[in-house]
């Protein structure tokens, strides 16, 4: 993070501590009769949304290109989308705990972000083909609707808990219903195939492109995992419409799909276990 110029530093700064004030928000909103609280997470929120537009915005101009293919910057985008989706959604979900997970998500993911934060470098050719395109818009809404999945994998796991603890005052009016879980958790998980299938293909087109070993590319400590979660999608969707996935393991393995997506995005890269980028291109 402190690699960045100082404008981005400070602005990237601004936007941790806000987010970090909307954390607090959310767990004091859980508190007895803390639920005035919640009244701030919609404006922090918004204004954390436009900050990093802003960064975005600065580093755009400074590339005179779209920023998108750095980590950095796929970070902020999907910050910025979940953060919409967040946004959209108070307004027809108004339980404590759902808008309480769902500002720590974000605020994890922007600290993830801060990790893998580097100077903007010059756009490669490759970077502006449509097939790069494709794959880094659609690698990122998908990352979103996993990560939308898993916030509601995760609520449903607790309202369940807490029911089998018979502390049904903890969670009335407090949870969105099981049901109403179960259907947004599939939702992400359906929207995150389509996204992160198109999000493949078009990785394939790139291979093609630029004339890479296809071995090479699915062995890649990056594309692996992305693959193994992909699979497991699959799976979960064939018995989901068979009705052979309950609704706790399926919520188990949205956690694990999650978890695999989080490696491939940032684990990786890290632990420099990836040549998955258009570095020479």
């Amino acid at each position: 993070m402190f690699e960045l110029p100082v404008s981005e530093i400070i602005m990237f700064a601004v936007v941790v501590v806000i987010y970090f004030a909307a954390a607090v928000a959310g767990v004091l909103q859980l508190l007895a009769d803390g639920e005035k609280y919640r009244r701030f997470l919609l404006p922090l929120v918004s204004l954390a949304v436009v900050l990093e537009a802003v960064i975005l915005v600065f580093r755009a101009v400074e590339l005179k290109a779209v920023p998108l293919t750095g980590l950095f910057e796929s970070m902020i985008v999907l910050t910025i989308v979940f953060g919409l989706v967040f946004l959209f959604l108070s307004i027809a979900i108004e339980q404590v705990w759902f808008g309480s997970v769902m500002v720590w998500v974000i605020f994890a993911l922007i600290l993830m972000a801060g990790i893998v934060a580097r100077p903007a470098s010059e756009p490669h050719k490759i970077a502006a083909t449509p097939w790069a395109i494709a794959h880094g818009i659609a690698m990122i809404l998908g990352g979103a609707s996993i990560t939308f999945a898993t916030a509601n994998a995760f609520v449903y796991l607790l309202g369940k808990h807490k029911l089998k603890q018979k502390k049904v005052m903890q969670v009335l009016g407090r949870v969105p219903n099981i049901e109403k879980l179960e259907r947004m958790t599939v939702f992400g998980i359906r929207a995150g195939f389509v996204l992160i299938t198109i999000g493949l293909i078009s990785g394939v087109g790139l291979i093609l492109l630029l004339g890479t070993d296809i071995t090479a590319w699915l062995t890649d400590g990056k594309v692996t995992p992305i693959i193994a979660a992909w699979v497991l999608m699959g799976i979960m969707l064939i018995f989901n419409r068979q009705l052979l996935f309950k609704g706790s393991f399926r919520a188990y393995i949205t956690i694990a799909v999650f978890i695999l997506i989080l490696f491939a995005v940032l684990g990786a890269t890290i632990l420099g276990t990836t040549q998955h980028n258009f570095a020479g291109y």
